[in-house]
């Protein structure tokens, strides 16, 4: 079993020391524990820093691409070296890297496949009131979108399933926390959240620039997420009840005296404008639906691809080797069934940069 903990980094020479002291070397349940650093253009020494400081693994993107952009290639790497489990943590030791046992433990006892750190926002000293509201408000959209129970969608602490890991793509170019969770809710994917610590701040966020640009691209990305797995089901409800207004405009025109009626046909002119967008809506939502079945298929061909390149993992070979439970035979009653038999897996290559 391999954990790797990696660390998204965009110039972060100074913090990046500390972060990577407070990292535990071992943790229960894993032979390995590695560390990447996926370097996000950085133009000061966080690379340098980091090999100094014996991180195992550091990928670099050439141009700077964002946080979603280096937490995807981040996770894509990890599997290619043969994690297990993969943990994500901030580079400016944010997290308190003690509680990375208690962010994997649910996944080694096979409850959940993600895990997200619950920081306990409205506790948070140097949160705003604001801030906390808008943070209450956001992570109660994404719990109903995504259909999980996580009260702190936005935090960066997590601890992913290889099998998660292989089915979670990242489209979003601002954040990854809001649409991977929408993404494991969506894909049964099964998602806990456990209590965590945070240290002192030691520099404003990077993400959070300003109150107004926070809450639209989350926003956006949210609206974006949530269409993009449930396109029929607002599209056929909003096709359906501009059709009923249709049905009823056109209902009074045709049913109320001559007299009562507005001048120039308005009911009717109003009544057929609104079906014919009733009728668009409802045909772009078949179309939505018949693109769902395709990128269902799109994705699952994916993750299975990713599986048949990078392997299951010891914990999918695990759960493969257990034998299904069988009813005891009536001739042998206390017969127990024969274990099944694995073929010894490939040991991964680690091709270290």
């Amino acid at each position: 079993m391999k954990l790797i903990i990696q660390i998204p980094c965009w110039n972060e020479e100074e913090a990046l020391p500390t972060t990577l002291a407070a990292l535990p070397r071992e943790v229960e349940g894993f032979e390995r524990v590695e560390v990447l650093v996926i370097d996000d253009g950085s133009t000061d020494r966080t690379v340098e820093v980091a090999r100094e400081h014996g991180v195992q693994h550091v990928v670099r993107l050439v141009t700077h691409q964002g946080l979603a952009r280096g937490f995807e290639r981040g996770i894509l790497e990890c599997i290619r070296r043969g994690a297990d489990v993969i943990v994500n943590t901030d580079a400016d030791n944010q997290y308190c890297a003690e509680d990375i046992p208690k962010l994997v433990a649910p996944i080694l006892r096979g409850e959940a496949e993600l895990v997200v750190g619950d920081r306990d926002v409205p506790n948070l000293a140097h949160f705003s009131w604001l801030k906390k509201k808008l943070h209450g408000v956001g992570s109660y959209v994404v719990r109903v979108a995504s259909n999980t129970e996580v009260p702190d969608a936005p935090s960066g602490f997590r601890a992913i399933s290889r099998r998660a890991a292989l089915h979670l793509s990242v489209h979003s170019e601002y954040t990854y926390t809001h649409e991977t969770l929408i993404q494991a809710g969506r894909k049964d994917l099964p998602v806990v959240s456990v209590p965590i610590r945070v240290n002192p701040v030691t520099r404003p966020s990077r993400l959070f620039k300003s109150i107004y640009r926070y809450v639209t691209r989350s926003a956006n990305t949210i609206v974006r997420i949530y269409l993009l797995y449930n396109a029929f089901r607002v599209l056929s409800r909003l096709g359906l009840l501009l059709l009923a207004a249709s049905l009823v405009l056109l209902g009074f025109h045709f049913g109320l005296p001559a007299d009562l009626l507005p001048e120039g046909n308005t009911l009717a002119w109003a009544g057929g404008l609104t079906f014919f967008a009733a009728s668009q809506l409802l045909l772009v939502a078949m179309v939505a639906d018949l693109l769902a079945v395709n990128r269902r298929l799109q994705e699952e061909n994916l993750a299975h691809l990713r599986a048949l390149r990078f392997g299951e993992g010891a914990l999918g070979r695990a759960a493969a080797s257990e034998p299904p439970a069988e009813e005891p035979s009536p001739a042998a009653p206390d017969a127990a069934p024969e274990p099944a038999r694995d073929e010894p897996a490939p040991a991964a290559v680690d091709s270290g940069e």
